[in-house]
Order: C-alpha cells, then structure tokens, then sequence
C-alpha cells in the first residue's frame, strides 16, 4: 500500500455518517490491519493525535511545527538496491505509520502543492487528493458530496426564484 493511501486513510479514519460523527480508530488494531501494517502499542492515541494534527496542517490552521512531536527520535537506514537507495524506518510502532503518513504528507506538499485538501462540503469531515489535470477536484465524492451540494445549491436558488 502507497503511502498516500496510508495518509488519506488516516485522514479520513474518522468520517461523518449520516450527521454522526465516526472514528475507525476506536478498533486501531482492526485499522492498523485493514492498512496493512503490524498492530502496536497505545496505537489508538497516538493514531487520533496524528490525525488531528495532520488535519489542521492539511486545513492551515496550524504549521507544519505541529508534526514534531511524532517525528523525535525517528531513526531511518539506508540499504542500497539496483535502483539507488531505499530507506526503511527502524520503528515498528504505530508511530511508524504516522512518520510513514507524514512523509506522505510532505512528499505530497512538495511535489503537487494543493493538491491534498479537505472536502468542500461543509458537512463532511473527509478528505481528497486532487489529482485532476486542472487541479479543481472540489469534493471527496462527486456521487456523495458533489451531488449534494449541487442540490443544495439548485434548491436555494430556484427558492429565491420570484
């Protein structure tokens, strides 16, 4: 799994359902293995603050300083393959799939600027990675959100029609 998969999944660990707020981290051990990596400990917390964190960077309400907390200590070796180098994190915790999200994160902010954002819907809590060629993606899902804010949009003004 890529890790801008990784990172949308965390992002998006903690949806709005019908109104109701969700957290999919509540079972981290479940989410840990639906993504593909080792169950750790205290996980769920350190899950939820990296999210929340990653959230409000994504948002711009707050800098990237924030992310240091889930960054100290992080050790990282280098091995050599026919391609060039290959880094593996010496870390195995749940802290490594945050180090692996934010690297996804800055890899991300570096090479498509504005293309990872939140979704449009005021509503929804998800977010998307625009990878349109004009760069105008606006909602998580055109079938979910998109569609409802069309209607919503089409309902206010055909109710201010005289």
């Amino acid at each position: 799994m890529g890790d801008e998969t990784l990172l949308l999944a965390l992002l998006n660990s903690a949806p709005m359902v019908d109104g109701v707020p969700r957290d999919h981290l509540v079972d981290a051990s479940a989410w840990l293995a639906d993504q593909g990596r080792p169950e750790a400990t205290d996980s769920a917390q350190t899950l939820r603050e990296a999210r929340e964190a990653l959230k409000a960077v994504v948002r711009g309400q707050a800098t990237p300083v924030a992310l240091n907390p889930f960054l100290t200590n992080v050790r990282s070796t280098p091995s050599t393959t026919d391609d060039g180098l290959e880094w593996t994190l010496d870390d195995t915790s749940a802290r490594s799939v945050v180090v692996h999200a934010i690297l996804a994160w800055d890899e991300l902010a570096k090479k498509s600027p504005g293309r990872l954002r939140a979704c449009a819907n005021p509503d929804c809590e998800l977010f998307l990675i625009d990878r349109s060629k004009a760069n105008n993606a606006r909602w998580c899902s055109m079938a979910a959100c998109g569609n409802r804010m069309k209607a919503r949009r089409h309902y206010r003004r055909s109710r201010q029609a005289p």
